[in-house]
């Protein structure tokens, strides 16, 4: 038996009184001002599930752009004839719906957990792992379900994403042209660093062991790095975009003294 079922065996035995709230370290005490954080945390928290969807989704929709660089790179004769209106409206629509249905199964066995121990998560925000450590009823069918779930939401569409760039990488390498070499290069490093913060992330936190620390920093990455950076980092190749940074930010010359 692991220490954490001993644990919960142990606090399922001496008291039988179930949880009914839960607390973020370090907002324990707010006095006064426990109004408007709860306020606050309650809009945060009606968006977790579109934020949930949101992350699931994005695993989906980097795939489906990995698959978009590979056709446009490798196949561009027929990347108008795949790569259609409809197509693209059906891999978006296909990509939210998977993220929306694996949650929906997650936060129903989530519902039916039980707490009687501990109600404070150590944690910048209502994280899956450290929310499911505080139970203390079984949580094994959640764990398979989460293990299961991590390949078809994670370990499939990163293993799509590293076959589409192989792929990319070998059609660049074979081109003759320098430029046309730069401008496929340029076209793929913007999704390129989008799928190594996000998935280097990811990875880490729920398919890799690490202490609790690592993981909350780590989930700053793609919870707060990576949407933020999203704009820059694909709108920074838009030539309308550069032409606009370079009036607002104009690059002096710098002169030789010699």
């Amino acid at each position: 038996m692991s220490v954490v079922e001993l644990r919960k065996s142990i606090m399922s035995e001496q008291n039988g009184t179930e949880i009914t709230e839960f607390l973020l370290l370090g907002f324990q005490d707010l006095g006064r001002s426990m109004i408007v954080i709860f306020i606050f945390i309650l809009v945060a928290y009606t968006s977790a599930l579109f934020i949930d969807v949101l992350i699931i989704s994005e695993c989906y929709l980097l795939a489906a752009m990995a698959y978009d660089r590979y056709l446009a790179i490798c196949k561009p004769l027929l990347y108008n004839k795949i790569m259609s209106q409809k197509f693209q409206y059906s891999l978006v629509i296909f990509c939210w719906m998977l993220g929306f249905t694996s949650t929906l199964i997650t936060m129903s066995l989530l519902t039916q957990l039980k707490f009687c121990g501990p109600n404070i998560i150590d944690h910048y925000f209502c994280d899956l792992a450290p929310f499911v450590d505080l139970a203390c009823s079984d949580t094994s069918v959640l764990e398979m379900e989460i293990f299961i779930f991590s390949f078809p939401i994670m370990v499939i569409p990163f293993i799509l994403i590293l076959v589409s760039y192989s792929c990319v990488v070998i059609a660049i390498l074979r081109m003759s042209s320098i430029t046309g070499s730069k401008k496929a290069f340029s076209t793929c490093s913007s999704h390129l660093s989008i799928v190594i913060m996000f998935y280097g992330s990811l990875i880490i936190i729920y398919l890799v062991p690490s202490s609790q620390t690592l993981n909350k920093m780590i989930s700053v990455v793609y919870t707060v790095v990576t949407p933020l950076f999203n704009p820059f980092i694909y709108s920074i190749r838009n030539q309308d975009i550069r032409a606009v940074i370079c009036t607002l930010i104009p690059l002096q010359p710098i002169h030789n003294k010699n």
